[in-house]
């Protein structure tokens, strides 16, 4: 699994202070730990980008590539922004996101086609997030014909399905799972991806991690290519490396509708096989999901 460290963020106080005042170091220090935690792909997200939006891509391109030899991201809303790090990126970047709104595909797919580069496919369209599965498939559609008259390959797509909070989103969660299952088919020689963090948004912090771990095994059934991930998180990486079979399986056994002996599991095994239940639907979810 292809894995893109999401850590280089400018709504991290750190890294936002930094970027604002062009301190390399701590952004330095930071795509330097993202490249040994194991990440094949750092985001560098600047949100909005609305002042000085050009500027600060390129400067914060450069600064990263200065030191690591990995390919990026480039995270961002702001057009020119886009562009200004396309120009100094090394290697084939990747510009996350271009939605299903025509003014953004209009806008951005010339500049895939200028600097060669690829894109995530986010599948939200001009009347907002999808509802369900078959909202995601027909986006996802719509998208690839509209790349295929411009002549980008497949191979340079990421589709990513819009990942949304287990604690607001519940049936959302069950939307994005069921568009993997029809991924492969749909979408043939495409890359599949997601912002994993974003199913744990709102939920307490003791418990995020555990939410993100499992939702990345369920989504790994079905083929899940990438995630945009916590680079420190090193049980997650774990997973997705092919280590915790054993919490695989379990996980793998819920959406399959096997019920194991809760008396034959140890407590993280248990744990693991809530959180499933509660992200497959089968439980509503609250904070105080696995005491129940």
């Amino acid at each position: 699994m292809i894995l893109v460290g999401e850590n280089i963020n400018i709504v991290a106080k750190k890294i936002g202070l930094a970027i604002k005042n062009r301190e390399a170091k701590p952004i330095q220090e930071l795509a330097l730990k993202e490249k040994e935690a194991g990440m094949d792909y750092l985001d560098v997200n600047l949100g909005p980008a609305r002042k000085q939006g050009p500027e600060l891509m390129e400067w914060l391109v450069k600064t990263v590539q200065e030191v690591v030899d990995l390919p990026l991201f480039l995270d961002t809303t702001n057009i020119e922004a886009i562009e200004a790090g396309l120009k100094v990126h090394q290697g084939k970047a990747i510009i996350n996101s271009i939605s299903c709104r025509p003014e953004r595909v209009e806008a951005l797919f010339p500049l895939v086609q200028k600097y060669n580069c690829g894109f995530v496919g986010l599948l939200l369209g001009t009347e907002g997030i999808p509802r369900d599965a078959a909202e995601r498939g027909a986006l996802a559609a719509e998208l690839l014909a509209r790349a295929a008259e411009k002549g980008i390959p497949n191979e340079d797509i990421w589709l990513d399905p819009i990942v949304l909070p287990i604690s607001s989103q519940q049936d959302q969660v069950k939307g994005c799972t069921e568009f993997m299952q029809m991924f492969r088919e749909l979408a043939p020689g495409c890359k599949s991806t997601c912002g994993l963090s974003n199913v744990s948004n709102g939920t307490p912090e003791e418990l995020r991690d555990l939410l993100n771990r499992t939702y990345l095994m369920m989504l790994q059934k079905y083929g899940l290519t990438s995630a945009i991930v916590d680079a420190f998180d090193s049980e997650l990486v774990r997973i997705a490396r092919g280590e915790k079979e054993n919490l695989k399986r379990i996980v793998w056994d819920a959406m399959d509708g096997k019920e194991p002996e809760i008396n034959n599991l140890s407590a993280e095994e248990v744990n693991y096989l809530k959180t499933a239940r509660v992200l497959l639907g089968f439980s509503l979810y609250s904070h105080s999901w696995l005491k129940l």
